[in-house]
């Protein structure tokens, strides 16, 4: 199966009613983990890698190591653009040779949003790439309080029709009450807001800033129609606490916290693939 578009797999997971993960690249230390646990498991599943990362980092070295770990999977594996910036970002991991982009448009006008993002779709599409779009906006866990407690940045059903449309999007973020990064206060999921968006679209829905979330709030998300879950700062809360731990004792050593960091990215990447029902779900 190996290094693919994730497009299929998604609509197997909506048909099936579990969740594919995206699985968040921070840097290279750890990253084998994430491919090993996909392959102990026998899941499809995505790689993520945040464009503002690719910024950070040796983009050539970085996306050479993630294509050649993916080509060597097998099973579905997809590397994807997340939240790209513009155009430019989406069309620059696209010819990087990544199966899938996300092209976040959120901050911007409902007429605008469609605009890029239905370009983007365009060029992705005529080379066999899928995009993910987001409507309504997805905020910050440090703001929580202020923005997604108060309902603020929510999809709006009726909006959602008309995106998916005029777009040609092949799956969609929605904003039903997470948040990325740590939350403060306690995150609430209007699962009644994702039941119906789900009754009006039939693309795959996703749903951003799953780090903080309860086990019964993922599967009730799961239950109302998301399909696929982005995990990324669980695995560095996690990973530097496992580092922490290890660097504190007695006998801690470069090689045993290295050594910590590889196990709570196998730990936590093998809980959520279960989790989220995709274990054992490669064909």
């Amino acid at each position: 199966m190996s290094l693919t578009s994730i497009g299929s797999e998604l609509k197997k997971a909506q048909q099936g009613n579990y969740a594919i993960p995206l699985l968040e690249f921070l840097e290279l230390s750890g990253s084998e983990e994430l491919f090993a646990s996909i392959e102990k498991k026998r899941a499809p599943a995505i790689i993520g890698v945040y464009s503002g990362t690719l910024k950070k980092t040796r983009r050539s070295a970085v996306v050479a190591c993630l294509k050649t770990m993916a080509a060597e999977a097998t099973v579905p594996v997809s590397i994807m653009l997340d939240h790209g910036q513009s155009f430019e970002d989406c069309m620059e991991a696209i010819r990087d040779g990544f199966t899938d982009v996300m092209y976040d448009g959120s901050k911007l006008s409902f007429e605008e949003n469609v605009r890029v993002t239905r370009d983007v779709v365009r060029a992705a599409h005529a080379v066999g790439v899928c995009v993910e779009a987001e409507l309504g906006h997805v905020g910050s866990g440090a703001e929580y309080t202020e923005f997604g407690a108060k309902r603020k940045g929510f999809t709006d059903p009726d909006d959602v029709e008309k995106f998916v449309a005029q777009t040609g999007v092949d799956f969609l973020a929605i904003a039903v009450g997470t948040a990325h990064g740590v939350y403060k206060g306690e995150p609430a999921i209007d699962t009644g807001l994702l039941s119906r968006i789900r009754g009006r679209v039939d693309v795959p829905l996703v749903l951003h800033g799953g780090t903080g979330l309860s086990d019964g709030q993922f599967r009730d998300s799961i239950r109302a129609g998301i399909s696929k879950i982005n995990i990324a700062t669980d695995f560095a809360v996690s990973a530097f606490a496992a580092m922490k731990k290890t660097a504190n004792e007695e006998a801690g050593s470069y090689f045993k916290v290295m050594w910590s960091l590889h196990e709570s990215v196998t730990l936590r990447a093998d809980y959520f693939l279960d989790l989220f029902g995709t274990s054992g779900k490669a064909a």
